[in-house]
Parts: C-alpha cells; sequence; structure tokens
C-alpha cells in the first residue's frame, strides 16, 4: 500500500575500529553516533536537539553454544540509505502514513571467528529511533542459541518513570510512577497478586516504558515487529542509570533458538520535548513490514457489546452448572442440573442482539456458551475446551440466523486457559466451525499458566504461537482480539485482522478492586505504543453492588470520563461493555457512544502530559465529524479545547458531554450535563473536568 518511495544508497568502506559513524533525522532535530570501542564492543549515542537522550549505551548478543556476538569486532562496511514513502493502513488514527527515516547498516566482522558477521541496522526518524541485529546467511552461522541479549539504554538523568513491574507472564500490574531510582524500593508493593506472573528482577520493567527528563524530554522505550524472538523487558542498573536487554527464558531456561538468516526484533526509543509527539508517533508501525494480504476487504472496524460484564460483575455465570469436575465428551450436561445463573443462554443472547440491532451495533460478543467451563480455571487442565461443542441452553444455529436477521455478527470466544497445546489441535476446526455458523471475529484468551508446562506468555514458543494463530485466522478470513497475549509491537501493519489486544490492565479490572485514575491517561503513552487495546470502556453503573451485592469494587472514573475513553483509548474494537438495561436508563450520555466512529482520517493532541491528562480530537473516516475525549486523573482541572482543525469559514454544533458540577469519582460518579453549542476554528473552549473525569464532544 505505499504511494511514494524514494531511496538513495551510499557506500562506505571502513577498516579504523575507531571511526564514528554518524546519521541524522530528516528534520536534523535527532543525532546517531555509533562506534566501536576496547576491545571492538559495539556502541551508539542518541541527542534530540542537542540534549542527551541515550548516552554512550553497549550492543551485543549473548550465545550459548557459539562465540558470542559481544566484542572483537571491526567495521568492515557501512551503507546508508534515506527512505521516504506514504502508507495507507487498513484501519488506524489517520488515513495515511508517512515512514521516513534516514538509514545506517553496519556490517561488523570478529577476528576470533573466521568468515563470521553479524550487522546492526539504525533508522533515524523525526521521532525516534529503531536499532535491529541482522544475522545473514553464511558458511560459519546457521544455527545459534540466545542466552542473553545486551542492549543497553544509558539515560542521561534520573528520570521519572512510568512503569509496571518486569514479568514474563503478565502486563496486568497498576502502572507506578517514580523516578528511576525509586524503582527498586517500590518494586515489592507493585508486585499485586495475578493468576499467572514470573517476576525477575527488583529493578526489572517491561516495555512501553514511558519517560520524562528533567530538561523535559519524554522518551519511549519498546520494541517493533517481535518476530520469532523472545520478548524484551528492560532491568536497570541503579547506580548508574542504565537499562539493559533482558528477554524471557523458556522453560530451559534459554531466550532463543536462532537460524541464520534472521534478525532481533527492532529496539525502539521515541522522544519528544512533546508529550503528543509521542502519542501521535507512528514508528512502531514503521518498522513493521506491509500487509501481508491481498485482500484486506473483509476486516473491518467493530462496534459491539457482549455478554461479558454481566459475568466480570458476578451477576451471572460462565459455567453452565455448579460442578467441580467435568470431562469433555464425558459429562452428559444435558443430564447435569443448571445453576440458573448462566449468561450464554439462547434468551439472553437475543436480547443482546435486540439490543445492538435497535441501537447500531455491528456485533455480539458471547462468552461462556461453549461445554468445559466448570472446571477451566487453575487446574493447568490439558483437554480443557474443544471450541466446538456449545451448552445445552446455548442454541449456534438459531442464534446465527437470529442475528443475521437482524444484520448482527456474533463474536466467538476462544478461551485456552493457557492450554496452548490443546489449542493448537483444535484450530483448524474451531476456525471452520466460525465460518459455518457466521463468525468472523474471535476473542482469544490465555488465562492461567501456560501448557506446554514451564513456557511463559511471553517467551519465543509463544510469540510464535500468537502470530501462527493470527495467519490461521486470515486463511479463514477471522480477525482476532487476542487477550492475555503479548503485548503489540505493530504487527497490525503485518497482520491488520489482529484488530484488537488486551496487554493491560482493563476495564475487568474495575470489578477486581479498581483501576487508579490516572490509569487512562498513562495506557495511551505506554501500552497504546504498540498498538490498539480493546480496554472495553462505556460503564455506566459504577457501583459493581447493582448487579452482585457481594462486589463492594467501583468505577474509578465518571460516567463522563466513560464517554471519553471512545476516543482517547484509540482502537479499531470497541465495546459498550455495560448492560442493556444500563444504557437505557441513561439513553441521552449513551447516544455518544452510538454516534462515535471505530475508523478515523486525522486526529489531533490538543493538550497532555502523561499521567495527568490527555484531551484529543479525531475526524471519523469519511465523514464530517469530529470527536474530541478528554480525561484526567484523580485531580481537577480546567481543560483548554481549542477547534482550530475544523474546515476554516464554518460553523457547527457541537454537543457537549460534561462532569456535572457536583462530579466526583468517588462521590458522585453518575453526574453529568449536556449542553450544545456552536463552534468554529477559532472557537477556544475552556471545560471544567472532575476529579476522575472526562469529557466527550460530537462535533457535526
Amino acid at each position: 500500500m505505499r504511494s511514494i518511495l524514494l531511496c538513495t544508497v551510499v557506500v562506505l568502506l571502513a577498516v579504523s575500529t575507531a571511526r564514528a559513524q554518524t546519521i541524522t533525522s530528516p528534520n536534523k532535530n535527532l543525532k546517531l553516533t555509533f562506534a566501536l570501542q576496547g576491545n571492538g564492543v559495539p556502541t551508539y549515542q542518541l541527542s534530540y536537539k542537542q540534549k542527551e537522550v541515550i548516552k554512550t549505551s553497549k550492543l551485543g548478543i549473548e550465545t550459548k553454544d557459539v562465540p558470542s556476538f559481544m566484542d572483537g569486532f571491526t567495521i568492515t562496511k557501512t551503507e546508508q540509505n534515506t527512505s521516504d514513502e506514504t502508507w495507507t493502513p487498513v484501519w488506524g488514527e489517520q488515513k495515511s502514513i508517512r515512514n521516513h527515516y534516514n538509514e545506517l547498516l553496519v556490517t561488523l566482522s570478529q577476528k576470533a571467528v573466521k568468515d563470521r558477521f553479524i550487522r546492526i541496522r539504525f533508522r533515524v526518524f523525526d521521532d525516534g529511533l529503531g536499532f535491529r541485529y541482522e544475522f545473514p546467511s553464511q558458511p560459519n552461522l546457521n544455527y545459534f542459541i540466545i542466552k542473553e541479549e545486551h542492549s543497553q539504554f544509558a539515560m542521561a538523568g534520573d528520570h521519572k518513570a512510568f512503569w509496571l513491574p518486569g514479568d514474563y507472564d503478565t502486563q496486568e500490574y497498576s502502572t507506578v510512577t517514580s523516578k528511576l531510582s525509586e524503582i527498586r524500593g517500590k518494586m515489592k508493593a507493585a508486585v499485586t497478586p495475578n493468576v499467572s506472573q514470573t517476576t525477575f528482577s527488583p529493578t526489572g520493567v517491561q516495555t512501553p516504558l514511558m519517560l520524562k527528563s528533567d530538561n523535559g524530554l519524554y522518551i519511549n522505550l519498546h520494541e517493533a515487529a517481535l518476530v520469532d524472538y523472545s520478548c524484551m523487558s528492560l532491568d536497570l542498573d541503579d547506580k548508574n542509570m542504565v537499562f539493559e536487554s533482558h528477554l524471557t527464558p523458556d522453560a530451559i531456561g534459554d531466550k532463543g533458538y536462532m537460524q541464520a538468516p534472521t534478525q532481533s526484533p527492532w529496539r525502539t526509543v521515541i522522544v519528544s520535548d512533546k508529550a503528543g509527539d509521542i502519542l501521535m508517533s507512528k514508528l512502531t508501525y514503521n518498522l513493521n513490514e506491509p500487509t501481508k494480504f491481498k485482500d484486506v476487504s473483509w476486516i473491518k472496524p467493530v462496534k459491539y457489546v457482549g455478554v461479558w460484564w454481566e459475568m466480570i460483575t458476578g451477576k451471572s455465570t460462565w459455567a453452565y452448572n455448579n460442578l467441580e469436575s467435568v470431562q469433555l465428551g464425558v459429562t452428559d450436561y444435558s443430564k447435569t442440573q443448571p445453576n440458573g445463573k448462566h449468561g450464554a443462554n439462547t434468551a439472553n443472547v437475543k436480547r443482546y442482539i435486540d439490543f445492538a440491532a435497535k441501537n447500531g451495533f455491528d456485533a455480539v460478543l458471547v462468552e461462556g456458551w461453549n461445554e468445559g467451563w466448570e472446571d477451566w480455571f487453575g487446574k493447568t487442565k490439558d483437554y480443557v475446551f474443544d471450541f466446538v461443542t456449545p451448552y445445552p441452553d446455548f442454541d449456534v444455529k438459531k442464534l446465527h440466523r437470529y442475528a443475521a436477521s437482524k444484520g448482527v455478527k456474533i463474536i466467538m470466544h476462544h478461551e485456552t486457559s493457557g492450554s496452548v497445546r490443546n489449542y493448537e489441535r483444535h484450530l483448524d476446526t474451531a476456525y471452520k466451525f466460525m465460518v459455518e455458523n457466521g463468525y468472523n471475529a474471535v476473542k482469544s484468551g490465555y488465562v492461567g499458566q501456560i501448557i506446554p508446562r514451564g513456557e511463559h506468555h511471553y517467551g519465543q514458543w509463544l510469540v510464535n504461537h500468537y502470530l501462527y494463530a493470527i495467519k490461521k485466522a486470515a486463511d479463514y478470513k477471522i480477525m482476532v482480539n487476542a487477550h492475555e497475549a503479548i503485548r503489540p509491537t505493530g504487527l497490525a501493519r503485518t497482520y491488520p485482522n489482529l484488530i484488537g489486544n488486551e496487554a493491560a490492565r482493563g476495564t475487568e479490572y474495575e470489578s477486581f478492586g479498581g483501576n487508579n485514575p490516572d490509569h487512562t491517561t498513562i495506557l495511551p503513552f505506554t501500552r497504546l505504543t504498540g498498538g490498539p487495546m480493546d480496554y472495553t470502556p462505556g460503564i455506566f453503573q459504577t457501583r459493581i453492588s447493582a448487579y452482585n451485592p457481594e462486589n463492594k469494587s467501583f468505577v474509578h472514573t465518571t460516567l463522563a470520563k466513560q464517554l471519553a475513553l471512545y476516543v482517547t483509548m484509540y482502537s479499531p474494537l470497541q465495546m459498550a461493555a455495560d448492560l442493556p438495561e444500563t444504557y437505557e436508563k441513561f439513553a441521552d450520555a449513551f447516544q455518544f457512544i452510538k454516534d462515535v466512529a471505530v475508523d478515523w482520517d486525522e486526529s489531533y493532541v490538543i493538550e497532555a502530559e502523561p499521567g495527568d491528562y490527555i484531551t484529543i480530537a479525531r475526524k471519523a473516516k469519511g465523514k464530517n465529524e469530529w470527536y474530541v475525549g478528554s480525561v484526567t486523573d484523580e485531580n481537577a482541572r480546567t481543560a483548554t479545547v481549542k477547534f482550530d482543525y475544523l474546515p476554516k469559514g464554518k460553523t457547527y454544533e457541537a454537543i457537549i458531554y460534561a462532569d456535572g458540577k457536583d462530579a466526583d469519582y468517588e462521590k458522585n460518579p453518575q453526574s453529568y450535563t449536556i449542553r450544545k453549542v456552536k463552534v468554529n476554528s477559532k472557537t477556544v473552549l475552556k471545560q471544567t473536568v472532575a476529579p476522575g473525569g472526562g469529557f466527550a464532544i460530537s462535533i457535526k
């Protein structure tokens, strides 16, 4: 989908190990310097507008079975290249993306290993840097095992950081905001219980990692194009403020099985002196390959409702009965006693289909429809689901016909319970079943410990599984929304049927004690830099006890903020997560969810500061409609909203859904106001935002 491509190449031969190689970004703001130091150790530096971003940092890969790629290098060739293209995403925050960079490719040979070489490729964009290791075909390098990657990111100070504990199995932690020097002291409290977790270091953190320096630089560290490799975390030397890559091991401790020709994922540094530039950066996507699909017409953004929140809150159940042990193909569910609370029954699903059709939604997600939920969790059970056998009260054929008659799709749910081996056994059968019954999208889940036992959610084996499932789904023209899978690294550019991921604490945690009020002011700067999140917003009944008297949790936002999330938390897959009967009680506020787009032509950051507030405006794809969303943390504030993105000389009607004067996320979350005002490109609006609050605006 490329529309412009300009490329020039200059080849330089270099025999000196001391000569530094330098390239700048196209706008000259970023400067990268590569050099060999000491005993031929590769190093790099990065600066932005003459401010240090990455101090001199070492590069290298330690191997288990062949000589390591750490030192003893000489530079045998360098190549510089410039590329400028514009490509069109299948879905996204903007209709076209410019991919403009200057590139340095360095070929390194080791004296100690005859006829063996590697390459390190650097790409410098106006908004950051990507680099990776490349291992070309060559006589003396075929197979090798990675013991550890030693890519460093030396910080220029004790930066403010927005971090999650480093873990091989979960990202579902609350973000901690602290100085780098405070990570060690705050780590124990940050590691809250999870059903599958494996931390590795008192200073280990996950990516994407957001940082802010004392001199006003915003820095984001992550990776792009994670394929056939282990997920990277970062381990901090908190005496010297140096991060070093830390790969997820497999069941026997190895961190990667490689065969040349191959390469690592890109290691990324996004940087600017404006917070909004981090939000709008497309560097992660630009480091991925163009889409592999010739036909993408079957991939469509989706707005959906679902039989989900009622189970999350405890109002209903996934399981059909209350048995503690079942066996697929052995347990005769027709002879068991129903528990009377099973959510995925035909009548209830029809009710959701009716609601979706009445209000213009595309689809209905249904969880708990298939046999096996009675003992699915915590048993490390291999044959846990078959993904095709419904409970007695769920009529697949009848619901298929009924949904089709209403112009609504049903979204399939495949929970694996971590039994990845079992899922792969059934994958083709499950996808065929979906096609036969009218499903074109699936929400997959990987809750619990992984089978094969000892493997981790973020190791190379699982990374390969997730991509295998996405590719296999594409064979059946199925879109994938993966939960508890690896955090995204921009692969949705290459495989755009990956329309959603979880990979962070989502709205479900509002029923498990709650998310911090600043949670959604941080996620767009961290988790969302790699791809969209299925955050499942839209909760209007913020007291969970209204659905389940035993659950005393509450949603840590105002109702108006829930509306704003449809704009600030970008995703082509957006759920109205609350129950139909609740939306009917707040029909005027629900109108915004019905109206708001899920695909965009343009996006504009109006104001932003990680951990404090975000205000974003977006233009709906192919329409003269704009939507604004603004969220804040626990502190009340006054937002300044500009409309200079509107066409000049025209006046529009804006409907503002805002916090009421007495709104407060703890004391009065359902207080909101709706008003209409006239706006044009010169309008500047001052809008009060409640503690834990937000506002949303539709402009037509």
